[in-house]
């Protein structure tokens, strides 16, 4: 009686081709080998739909197919998606289990030709160290992404942030001791969309400044307008550049508020993933793992293997 092969991968026993596949940007290299270990395939192969689905159309004529690949998402997304839809089985060999394993094989060169070679021959000898592909690792790669757009989007805030308050800091100090705290509020960039000079602000009063902070800043508004007028007393010189500043102002305000908006679309996609995600009830029940902590988890630790709970308690 024949030992049982122990995999993640379905029906990996009917399995009569196995593709190691080296993915890259513009090009990917692929390793077909039989059962046997017999070569069926190795050569450079196009990151293209059509050049994809023609090798796989090759290889299936010698039986069923098993595709594993080194990245699942982003530039491995497209030939695994395609193999997907064409009935194409699909794995991928974690990169922590893809280096140990290389190791072993002679040759320290990396080349692309020779990591496909080792994806493939791990994929028909090593089944137990492949991971298959299901719709939890899909959710997964859309986090991925959506948590690399949120990146950007923070990275943006801060440096628009800080480029307001230098320039309020440098035509009014006392003015951006008041309002660059409070940036994060939706009512000081409103603020300073409509009045972006000291000038403008002194003009309109505290009245009419408090007025407009109230529409975002119900409880504040009269208080924050307060300590404007306040701060605005402390200077009586016009710093040269103010001018120039009152152009920029407004024009810093409206970006940052669009890419706070931005920011809080993204949260809402990636909530709504986080909470299709089996692991969701597990991870938020965890004290202080909110939402934007899950998608971490589940981005950067479920996709990689630890050999110790110190190694995890690192990341």
């Amino acid at each position: 009686m024949e030992d049982e092969v122990v995999t993640s991968i379905d029906r990996y026993d009917e399995v009569d081709v196995f593709v190691g596949l080296d993915v890259g940007k513009g090009e990917h290299h692929a390793v077909a080998l039989d059962r046997a270990g017999q070569r069926l395939y190795d050569r450079p192969l196009p990151n293209d739909e059509r050049r994809l689905k023609a090798v796989l159309d090759q290889l299936a004529a010698h039986g069923t197919v098993l595709l594993v690949v080194d990245q699942p998402a982003t530039v491995g997304a497209l030939p695994v998606a395609l193999a997907q839809a064409n009935g194409v089985l699909v794995g991928y060999l974690p990169g922590l289990a893809m280096r140990r394993i290389a190791d072993l094989h002679p040759g320290e060169a990396k080349t692309d030709a020779r990591d496909a070679f080792i994806i493939a021959e791990t994929a028909r000898t090593m089944p137990h160290t492949l991971r298959s592909i299901q719709v939890t690792d899909e959710q997964v790669a859309e986090l991925s992404m959506l948590c690399g757009f949120d990146d950007d989007l923070a990275s943006q805030i801060t440096q628009v942030s800080n480029r307001i308050r230098g320039l309020l800091t440098q035509i009014h100090p006392a003015l951006e001791r008041v309002l660059g705290p409070r940036l994060d509020h939706p009512a000081i960039l409103d603020l300073l969309a409509h009045y972006p000079s000291p000038a403008a602000m002194r003009t309109a009063g505290e009245k009419r400044l408090g007025n407009r902070l109230l529409k975002n800043a119900p409880r504040k508004g009269r208080v924050w307008a307060a300590e404007i007028l306040t701060a605005l007393g402390e200077q009586t010189v016009v710093v040269t550049g103010t001018g120039a500043a009152a152009l920029v102002l407004p024009r810093l305000a409206e970006q940052l508020a669009a890419l706070r908006r931005q920011r809080d679309e993204i949260a809402i996609e990636v909530e709504k993933l986080v909470d299709q995600h089996p692991l969701q009830p597990v991870l938020t029940s965890m004290p202080g793992v909110g939402v934007r902590t899950a998608a971490r988890l589940l981005t950067e630790v479920t996709t990689k293997s630890f050999p110790t709970a110190g190694h995890l308690g690192r990341v």
